[in-house]
C-alpha cells in the first residue's frame, strides 16, 4: 500500500504510487511505528525540497527518523511552501536565496524566509490562497474559478493541470478564469526574480 508522502500544489498529503523528482521533509516526524500519519502536518518552520540521492545515504522510507516526502516536481514542492535544502541543493538553495532577497549582494537566511513562508502558506491549519498578483511567473500555481479543486501551473502561455504522476492537459492562461494563487507570494517574487525550477518531463 503506497504511503501518504506525495505532496500536492494544495499542500495534501496524498497516497500514490506515481514517483517524483524530488524528496523533502517538514522539519521532523509526522508517522507513527505503523507508518501513519499522525494529526501533525509540520514539526518545524523549515519546509524543505531535496534531491533523491545524496552522498549515497539510504533511508528506510518513514522508519525512525523524520517523515520523506515527495514531490513531482520543484514547482510542486514550491506552491507547497518548500524551499530548496541548503544542504543536498546548495547551489539552488543559494540561487533562490539570492532570487528571493530581489538581487541584493547577500542571499536571504534560510530562517527568514523559514518564517515568512510560515506564514503565507497556512491560514490556521489550511493552506492559504493568495489573491492574483499583477505578474504570474513560469512555475506559479493557480487555482481556477471552473475548477476550483484542481491545480494548474503557469508555463509560458499555458496552464497545466497537475496530477501526482505528471502534468496531463493544458488550457490557454489567456482564456482561463484564474481565481486564486497557491505558491506562496515571497516565492512567487523569487520566480519573478530569476529562480528557474526543475519541471517534470511531461510539461514539455
Amino acid at each position: 500500500m503506497a504511503l501518504q508522502n506525495r505532496v500536492s500544489p494544495f499542500g495534501e498529503l496524498l497516497a500514490d504510487r506515481a514517483r517524483g523528482l524530488f524528496m523533502g521533509n517538514r522539519g521532523g516526524r509526522l508517522h507513527d511505528d505503523q507508518r501513519q500519519l499522525g494529526t501533525r502536518r509540520w514539526t518545524s518552520k523549515a519546509w524543505i525540497c531535496c534531491r533523491l540521492a545524496f552522498k549515497d545515504r539510504h533511508r528506510t522510507v518513514w522508519g525512525r527518523g523524520y517523515t520523506e516526502l515527495f514531490f513531482l516536481d520543484e514547482p510542486t514542492a514550491l506552491a507547497a511552501g518548500h524551499r530548496p535544502c541548503f544542504e543536498c541543493r546548495r547551489r539552488d538553495a543559494i540561487a533562490f536565496a539570492r532570487a528571493w532577497a530581489g538581487g541584493r549582494a547577500e542571499p536571504a537566511r534560510a530562517a527568514d524566509m523559514d518564517r515568512a513562508l510560515h506564514r503565507e502558506r497556512l491560514a490556521g491549519r489550511a493552506k492559504r490562497v493568495h489573491a492574483v498578483p499583477t505578474q504570474l511567473p513560469d512555475g506559479t500555481f493557480v487555482t481556477l474559478a471552473d475548477a476550483p479543486a484542481s491545480a494548474f501551473a503557469v508555463r509560458g502561455e499555458k496552464l497545466l493541470h497537475w496530477t501526482s504522476a505528471g502534468y496531463d492537459g493544458a488550457r490557454s492562461r489567456s482564456r482561463a478564469p484564474i481565481a486564486g494563487v497557491l505558491t506562496p507570494p515571497g516565492i512567487v517574487a523569487a520566480l519573478a526574480a530569476g529562480y528557474s525550477p526543475q519541471w517534470h518531463p511531461s510539461a514539455d
